[in-house]
């Protein structure tokens, strides 16, 4: 039976008049204020979820966002219980996102990237879609699904090794699941699955300790080596353009910001309202891939 995916986030917003974003710009008037702004500029690109939802996995705050509560990093550390609710909604989250493709929004940053005028992007995703279309400057800001880590010595593990590990630990364990068709994902890969006490997971096989994807949880900061290139990153530019993002939390608002002191122009798109709109040089609603195809070809007409 084929999967069928709901979006499952943090909630919609409240206001559902923020969908469209009453105060924005639409796509046909957004198109060409955004092109103003950025042609002839080397660019630096913040992405969030909204480039990713036409490849199949859902957003977290779009209007058809469901509410979902994350596992917290120390609730995760905290407890063997919880690490094995985590990865028994994971492993079975994982094998959906991984078979993902990129989508056209991911194909036109790729392409804007081969014709040298990105400085890099920076992801707030962790599905490494902008890898599989072909971008190469990509800084994952919050990690990446595609590898495993031990929280005691750091060694690493691809996650597709400890993914086939999982499987032929728990043989069936997902043959209960009735209502597969109905599950629901997100994009850290959660799955809504409700029954797994019986879920074996596996500890570090170097030192015993405890294995966690490589991705920043709620409650864990990014890396300060990534924030420091992504901030280089946007001192690099000559504009920033976001896409996809909602820019509630401060690790996507610290570029919006930076980019503005810098005294370069920001625009950003996205369906529905942002935490930086007041900051941004043009707002676009719009849904990303469609809107960022149409930008990217105009900003490499002007090369041309």
């Amino acid at each position: 039976m084929p999967v069928r995916v709901i979006r499952a986030g943090y909630g919609a917003p409240r206001d559902a008049a923020q969908f469209p974003d009453p105060n924005a710009l639409d796509a046909t008037a957004g198109l060409p204020a955004a092109v103003s702004a950025l042609s002839g500029r080397r660019l630096a690109v913040l992405t969030g979820a909204g480039v990713s939802t036409d490849s199949g996995i859902p957003d977290y705050r779009g209007p058809g966002a469901k509410p979902r509560m994350p596992m917290t990093y120390q609730e995760f550390m905290g407890s063997e219980r919880m690490r094995r609710h985590y990865w028994a909604r994971n492993q079975f989250g994982w094998h959906f996102v991984a078979q993902a493709k990129p989508s056209e929004a991911h194909a036109a940053l790729a392409e804007l990237e081969h014709r040298g005028t990105l400085c890099g992007i920076i992801t707030q995703n962790i599905d490494r879609l902008h890898q599989k279309a072909g971008s190469i400057d990509v800084l994952d800001l919050h990690g990446t699904h595609h590898r495993v880590i031990c929280t005691r010595c750091r060694a690493t593990i691809p996650r597709a090794v400890l993914s086939h590990r999982l499987d032929s630990l728990n043989p069936g364990f997902y043959d209960d699941v009735a209502t597969r068709h109905d599950i629901e994902y997100a994009p850290d890969a959660d799955a809504t699955i409700e029954h797994t006490e019986h879920f074996t997971i596996l500890d570090c096989p170097v030192c015993g300790g405890i294995l966690k994807p490589d991705v920043v949880f709620f409650g864990e900061n990014a890396p300060v080596e990534r924030v420091r290139y992504a901030k280089l990153m946007v001192d690099r530019a000559e504009g920033l353009l976001v896409a996809g993002t909602s820019l509630t939390v401060n690790s996507g608002k610290r570029y919006v910001r930076r980019a503005v002191s810098n005294g370069i122009p920001v625009v950003i798109v996205n369906h529905g309202v942002t935490g930086s709109d007041h900051l941004a040089t043009v707002k676009v609603d719009a849904f990303v891939g469609g809107f960022l195809r149409s930008l990217v070809d105009e900003l490499l007409g002007d090369l041309d």
